[in-house]
């Protein structure tokens, strides 16, 4: 869920399937925003000797838009290329990796990073050094200071990694993808009372499992536009992001063991703004659509925001919980309250000293306001939960967006839009009943904050 196998044919192609974005302003330095794209999702730790790696035939990029056009004003590149130590070795290392050089490391990846923004490209870092995949304690005794390692300052002031993290999502995917299931109200499900006498205990379908990230850590000023000023209600203060994968349009394979060519320009295969909006929002038969689009073609899959098959879906499956929510639903109103969420910010006047609206262009985007500074204690149910600088406010990677964005859908956010709505009294609880608590690596407090990546010999954990 979140994006990690949204759509048939990205679902295909996970090395260029983007499966988390996040945005929010640095807790630890908030003069800048960090972004972090995560790529290969549902990585098994111990899938040696091959072990999870990014696409040299990919191009993963984060784009920020700060003008509300749904256009990217500022785009961070990165491409990818892999080199073999030993040709013929078929070991992923044949030693202790303890540094980026290591001569027992067989398989090293390495990036470029560019900045593109006013119709210019410039390469701020050339083959800077990803690092290993966590295999085990014998081969990556140290992780963290491969890490560290990995972990580069730029002339220019931004911070960069990519390379391998712990997933720190956390979803019962089994569940809801079993008609829909939550379990902590299985005993109410129209299917599920027949069988569940209780409340049931949520499991963490991605926990233990693992990502590749492209992580940037950005100065404001690099990424907002320029204005007199900015304050909290100031458009200037809000930006737009989103990231893509694209591939070559013409792929030649090599014949009896060839190389394989790529050629044409880029067309991207993946995007991802918000979360779950083309796992939840987007019919399945135009899932594959929207992942080629720009995020300023939205208006095209506006309708389905509007009358969201979800919200029509909750009432069926949960009989006589959301009665309000159905008589909703059932009288085809459009949901203002989620076109403004997911489509274009939340304007200012709906809730107390909080914008983050770009303007009337319709489009899937996460929007940050950076003059709302973090909080120092943060609620992981975001602005839901009083919290302005979480989620739909970017979105941090503790924030309980399931459960948000379940809340928004059950009806929570009516009241934003038609103070005369009243949410149904299930709809303030519904959650698949995760939180951070459940992802077992836990985040970090500075860049890259997602944690360390599960390593293979640990995995499952042995029995003690």
């Amino acid at each position: 869920m979140s994006s990690h196998r949204e759509a048939p044919e990205i679902a295909k192609d996970p090395v260029a399937d983007s499966s988390d974005l996040y945005a929010f302003v640095s807790p630890d330095k908030r003069d800048t925003v960090t972004l972090i794209a995560n790529y290969v999702p549902l990585q098994l730790p111990s899938g040696g000797p091959n072990f999870f790696e990014f696409g040299d035939d990919v191009r993963y990029e984060i784009h920020i838009d700060n003008d509300g056009d749904g256009r990217p004003d500022v785009t961070y590149r990165f491409e990818f290329t892999t080199e073999i130590t030993n040709p013929n070795s078929f070991l992923y290392n044949t030693g202790p990796i303890d540094s980026l050089d290591s001569k027992n490391w067989n398989r090293r990846q390495f990036y470029s990073l560019t900045r593109v923004a006013d119709g210019r490209e410039h390469r701020l870092a050339h083959k800077l050094p990803c690092p290993p995949c966590n295999v085990g304690p014998l081969s990556t005794p140290k992780y963290a200071d491969l890490v560290r390692q990995a972990t580069y300052s730029l002339s220019t002031g931004e911070r960069v990694f990519a390379g391998q993290r712990a997933d720190g999502f956390f979803v019962d995917l089994g569940a809801i993808f079993d008609l829909g299931t939550l379990r902590p109200f299985q005993q109410l499900h129209v299917a599920g009372k027949k069988i569940f006498k209780a409340e049931g205990e949520p499991v963490n379908a991605t926990d233990r499992m693992n990502v590749h990230s492209i992580a940037v850590q950005v100065p404001l000023e690099r990424v907002r536009r320029r204005a007199n000023r900015y304050g909290a209600a100031d458009r200037a203060s809000v930006i737009g992001v989103w990231t893509s994968a694209s591939r070559r349009q013409v792929r030649v394979l090599g014949d009896r063991g060839g190389a394989d060519t790529s050629t044409g320009p880029f067309t991207q295969v993946s995007r991802l703004g918000n979360p779950l909006f083309n796992e939840v929002i987007v019919p399945m038969s135009k899932k594959d659509l929207w992942n080629s689009l720009p995020p300023s073609e939205d208006k095209r899959f506006a309708q389905f925001v509007e009358q969201p098959e979800l919200a029509a879906l909750l009432p069926a499956l949960y009989p006589d919980v959301f009665p309000n929510l159905d008589k909703l639903t059932k009288s085809k109103k459009a949901r203002a309250d989620l076109v403004a969420i997911l489509l274009t910010g939340v304007p200012a006047g709906l809730i107390d000293g909080f914008t983050n609206a770009t303007g009337e262009v319709q489009a899937d985007m996460l929007r940050l306001n950076t003059a709302i500074p973090p909080t120092r204690r943060p609620d992981r149910f975001g602005v839901l939960g009083g919290d302005l600088a979480g989620f739909p406010n970017g979105r941090r990677v503790g924030d309980d967006v399931v459960s948000i964005a379940l809340r928004a859908i059950a009806g929570v956010t009516v009241p934003l839009v038609d103070k005369t709505f009243q949410p149904d009294a299930a709809a303030a609880a519904v959650t698949p009943g995760l939180s951070a608590a459940d992802v077992t690596a836990p985040f970090l407090g500075n860049f890259p904050y997602l944690g360390t990546p599960y390593d293979g010999f640990n995995n499952p954990p042995a029995a003690s």
